[in-house]
């Protein structure tokens, strides 16, 4: 079959797999069989790919503690898990997400719903960001006397004072 059409002869392919040959003016090239396809048989699955796992990556996620391991070619998932599970690194622990402190909330705290108290440095959940929604208790704050003089000059201290930086006339 030719490419393209009478006036553009050298436009467009046609695809290859045996039940389309639709003329596409933006082929797909399989990277695994280096045939041409058209946007619905582009993928390993829309062609039948015979080298599709060559090119492909398969993972198996552990379901005790979440966690995701490559599958190699041959490899059963069974087998995977298996080792996994041995070596110590599955913590089931790890599985637990983090959730809103308040009594009787059920949120879990992710990125975009997180927010954290400026008066007690609690996390929550955006229903429970203002300090009275969840109890606030603010944290325990030094008095002037016991923050060592850092904040406050001493009237009577005897570092030199330095000139104001603006003049009122």
């Amino acid at each position: 079959m030719g490419r393209g059409t009478e006036a553009f002869p050298d436009l467009g392919e046609h695809c290859e797999h045996e039940d389309c040959s639709q003329l596409d003016f933006l082929p797909f090239t399989c990277d695994g069989c280096n045939k041409v396809f058209c946007l619905e048989h582009r993928t390993y699955k829309g062609h039948d790919c015979p080298n599709a796992e060559q090119h492909s990556r398969i993972v198996v996620v552990c379901e005790d503690c979440s966690m995701s391991m490559d599958k190699m070619a041959g490899e059963e998932a069974a087998a995977i898990l298996e080792r996994h599970r041995s070596s110590g690194s599955c913590d089931p622990a790890r599985k637990r997400k983090a959730k809103c402190p308040v009594k009787r909330c059920r949120e879990v705290l992710t990125f975009s719903n997180t927010s954290t108290c400026h008066v007690c440095n609690l996390r929550t959940c955006l229903r429970h960001r203002y300090a009275t929604d969840h109890g606030c208790k603010p944290l325990l704050r030094l008095p002037p006397a016991a923050r060592n003089g850092m904040a406050c000059r001493d009237k009577n201290s005897s570092l030199p004072h330095s000139p104001p930086s603006i003049r009122a006339y």
